[in-house]
């Protein structure tokens, strides 16, 4: 991985009418990295996004893309970044090759049926190039997407939930191939709300409500929270969930699975007030590293997300 800044932002800010939708965020992310952008719905991911790769023009703050000044040279920055939305629009009467021919005659691009034939090969697509779209499952769409952004050679690609609707088999293949395309050199930000996609990924950020809460790798992440947490197994759990939450210093108590996630700042604190708790027999009590989830959890609670 390169040191080379891709994205160097500092102080962005957008507002619609009196609502501020992103808060003065900085952000660095460097060439062949695999930033993850979380948060809940309405955090502002997507209109960061934009603002980055010039679609969107900033109320406020500074900063480059692929070398580019955000504010005025957005054009320059579009021809070089692929953008895949949620709602990728295909032409379903037409086939896979014919959808890629299209989109590189909307580019101008000169040597489109080469750069089709690239991207077929690339993805996968080549035996099924004669399939029409409107036939696809979501996973192979998914492909489609991703191949058009990829048409041009862009240096960057912007991932807007890229996954949503698609089945966990799609979404593996999916992200082997955004592996591939990083130690190709391109730099990938992509927003989910998967916490095994984000463990995927070479750092993170967390935005709720326009504020940019945290940044880094997945394991700077978890150590940042600074979370003691605990795991339980036994009988009756959602009996039990209720009264772990009355303790003060249990800030989450969460169910995973067949188990109870119990978190909080205070580490010592948490395990005298679990004493009576940790002697009960019948249950299974055990020390844990906090994961990504619960890190992110902890976030949306502090930030008043619901």
């Amino acid at each position: 991985m390169s040191d080379e800044l891709v994205i160097d932002v500092h102080g962005l800010v957008k507002q619609f009418g009196d609502k501020r939708v992103v808060n003065g965020i900085d952000m660095q992310v460097r060439r062949g990295e695999i930033f993850g952008f979380l948060g809940p719905n309405g955090s502002g991911k997507t209109t960061s996004i934009r603002m980055i790769c010039g679609l969107l023009t900033p109320d406020g703050g500074q900063g480059t893309c692929l070398g580019y000044d955000i504010l005025s040279e957005s054009r320059q920055i579009k021809r070089q970044v692929g953008y895949m939305t949620q709602r990728f629009s295909f032409y379903e009467d037409l086939t896979i090759r014919e959808n890629l021919d299209f989109i590189a005659r909307v580019y101008g691009m000169r040597r489109r049926r080469e750069a089709v034939a690239q991207a077929l090969e690339q993805l996968g697509l080549s035996e099924r190039r004669h399939q029409l779209a409107g036939a696809l499952s979501g996973g192979w769409k998914q492909r489609l997407a991703l191949a058009a952004c990829l048409l041009h050679e862009p240096k960057l690609l912007l991932l807007d939930e890229p996954t949503a609707g698609v089945d966990p088999k799609a979404r593996r293949d999916f992200w082997e191939q955004i592996h591939q395309l990083s130690n190709q050199g391109i730099t990938v930000m992509v927003t989910t709300h998967y916490m095994d996609e984000a463990e995927r990924c070479t750092r993170l950020g967390y935005i709720a409500y326009g504020d940019l809460l945290a940044q880094g790798t997945p394991s700077e992440l978890v150590a940042q929270a600074n979370l003691s947490t605990w795991n339980v197994t036994g009988p009756e759990l959602n009996a039990l969930a209720p009264r772990l939450r009355e303790l003060p210093a249990a800030q989450h108590v969460v169910a995973f699975g067949d188990s109870l996630h119990v978190s909080g700042r205070d580490h010592q604190r948490l395990e005298n007030e679990l004493q009576p708790f940790l002697a009960d027999t019948r249950y299974q009590w055990s020390p844990s590293q906090a994961r990504l989830e619960d890190v992110f959890i902890d976030l949306m609670d502090n930030s008043g997300a619901s």
